[in-house]
């Protein structure tokens, strides 16, 4: 008898935690992120279409996403075609993010997300670094848990750009 009424609580408990928005909810095909970047200006992700866009969360405690940073800042400076925004998924005072961003220098836009808000369509960093491949057309390409670096974005982006067909081939 005592059995059934802790499965059966357990259960009642899990359902609760499962309809509590515990679960991250499923990114929409066309995101929608606008954001007051670290140095004042706007970033509106509508804006980048005709572009590949990498969205980076990261944050300043992170090894792993510090260390990516200048390989996003170089394959930004090396592709015309390609845009990045650094989202930081942190908590810490916003001086203190400005700082940082100060000490570690990157060619393309920062900005601080509030983690209890998290940009529309993009679901909450389960870990960082998470990265977001935007297509051209705005939609999600392709999402990257842990460190990026070019060899992975020149592969999604081949992997996702439509394919020409010519005769013979």
């Amino acid at each position: 008898m005592f059995g059934r009424s802790v499965r059966a609580g357990l259960a009642v408990l899990l359902l609760a935690c499962c309809a509590s928005g515990m679960a991250a909810a499923p990114a929409v095909s066309r995101p929608a992120l606008v954001v007051t970047t670290l140095d004042g200006n706007k970033f509106d992700l509508a804006s980048e279409r005709g572009k590949w866009v990498i969205v980076n969360f990261w944050a300043t405690w992170c090894s792993p996403c510090i260390a990516e940073m200048p390989a996003i800042s170089k394959y930004v400076i090396a592709r015309k075609n390609v845009a990045a925004i650094g989202l930081a998924w942190d908590r810490s005072a916003r001086s203190d993010v400005v700082a940082f961003a100060k000490a570690h220098p990157v060619r393309y836009p920062l900005a601080q997300i509030d983690p209890d808000h998290p940009p529309m369509g993009l679901p909450a960093p389960a870990a960082l670094p998470t990265t977001y491949l935007i297509a051209p057309d705005g939609t999600v390409a392709k999402q990257f848990l842990g460190p990026i670096d070019a060899q992975k974005l020149d592969a999604a982006i081949a992997g996702s750009a439509p394919r020409a067909t010519t005769a013979g081939h």
